[in-house]
């Protein structure tokens, strides 16, 4: 079995949440079990509606270079079965409502993520 993958998504931009889904994405599709965890500012990459993110504009100009954009990661990291998770506090941090975030994310602490990654991999973003 292959080592799992545990993604901590801190910022709110837009560069780092496409690459964090990106990461995620990739390694899933080769088989790897992958959580991505998002807390304080980058709790905006897991709302419904994730405009609120910084430099939000940078998707439009890179789905037009023929790059992936955010929201068809988001899809395809549902479809491979990603566990995302918001960080509890992170949200309160951030005046975020549970209710705020996409269908199927979960709500949980720094603990869950660890031991839901495990031995595996770590990084940070």
């Amino acid at each position: 079995m292959s080592t799992s993958l545990g993604i901590l998504l801190i910022a709110g931009t837009h560069e780092r949440a496409h690459y964090a889904f990106m990461m995620a994405t990739a390694a899933a599709s080769l088989g790897r079990k992958v959580v991505l965890f998002a807390t304080n500012q980058g709790c905006r990459a897991l709302a419904a509606d994730w405009s609120s993110l910084d430099e939000v504009g940078r998707d439009a100009v890179i789905r037009r270079r023929g790059v992936t954009g955010l929201g068809e990661l988001r899809d395809v990291a549902v479809e491979l079965s990603i566990r995302l998770i918001a960080c509890e506090a992170g949200l309160r941090a951030e005046g975020m409502q549970e209710t705020a975030l996409l269908g199927g994310v979960e709500v949980a602490g720094i603990a869950t993520f660890l031991e839901a990654v495990g031995e595996g991999q770590m990084i940070s973003l």
